[in-house]
């Protein structure tokens, strides 16, 4: 089973898209356990290494893959509403040798659900 570690606040427009369709997703791919999470309180969870997340990106118009070369770039410039957090957390866990990849699943802040949901599970066979 994979596991997809979903953030998002639902109080917060701009950050909410992943946990909108999270029902959805669950529903479409039921093999895939979508684990909502904060990013700041005990993450990863111990002993795991490749990270998949998904999480909005503001300043995107389609779905798109980051990684964690990306996440440098995402420091410099105000794409994500986890700008700092989210990239500077992940590049030190790389740093540590917490972890060893992580793909985040980028959504656009206005999202077609159905076009989402398409793009993740087509990701996901690749």
């Amino acid at each position: 089973m994979i596991n997809i570690y979903v953030f998002g606040n639902p109080y917060l427009k701009e950050d909410s898209a992943p946990i909108k369709i999270l029902q959805d997703l669950r529903r479409a791919l039921p093999d895939v356990k979508f684990i909502i999470t904060d990013p700041n309180e005990n993450f990863p969870p111990e002993g795991v290494k490749d990270l998949i997340i998904l999480d909005t990106v503001k300043g995107i118009k389609m779905p798109k893959i980051l990684g964690l070369n990306d996440l440098q770039e995402i420091q410099k410039s105000p794409n994500s509403p986890h700008d700092y957090d989210l990239g500077l957390h992940l590049l030190l866990l790389k740093k540590l040798k917490k972890i060893e990849t992580v793909r985040i699943f980028g959504i656009p802040t206005k999202i077609r659900e159905n076009r989402v949901i398409k793009w993740i599970k087509e990701t996901l066979k690749t």
